[in-house]
């Protein structure tokens, strides 16, 4: 068992808390970095944010223009689950899929901070805030905020 798989789920949050927490997309609405894009690929402003949502059916991701941005890519280009997390650092990759596991059998949230790299190069910092969308007691797929740091 390693040390990571020890530490306290202190992240995740109940669905009822949702509103408080997205709180924060709303202030910062994605919909504005989805009009301005950068000049460059990989290129953000501090506290550049994104939509997205991961159908669990499938794996199958939809992002906001933001997202696609914070990940350094192209925006529209057709991106896997996995091809996505192997952008993630190897101990938050490990953080974000106990978050996730314990989000999906739980019904809850979470917010974590992960380090990625993105396609564009150099490391950064990404706040991840998750919640689950259910349909007859079943957790169907997962939605939230991505917010460069």
């Amino acid at each position: 068992m390693s040390a990571l798989s020890t530490l306290p789920l202190t992240h995740s949050w109940p669905l009822w808390e949702q509103p408080r927490r997205f709180e924060l997309g709303h202030v910062l609405n994605s919909a504005i970095t989805d009009a301005i894009e950068p000049l460059m690929i990989g290129e953000i402003a501090p506290h550049h944010a994104g939509c997205w949502e991961c159908d669990l059916a499938d794996n199958s991701l939809t992002w906001s223009g933001g997202v696609y941005d914070i990940f350094g890519l192209q925006r529209g280009v057709l991106i896997t689950r996995d091809e996505a997390v192997a952008m993630y650092s190897e101990s938050s990759r490990a953080a974000m899929d106990r978050l996730r596991a314990f989000s999906i059998k739980h019904k809850r949230g979470f917010t974590l901070d992960v380090e990625i790299r993105p396609a564009s190069g150099e490391r950064r910092w990404m706040r991840l805030i998750t919640a689950p969308i259910c349909i007859d007691n079943q957790v169907v797929r997962l939605h939230g905020i991505k917010l460069a740091l």
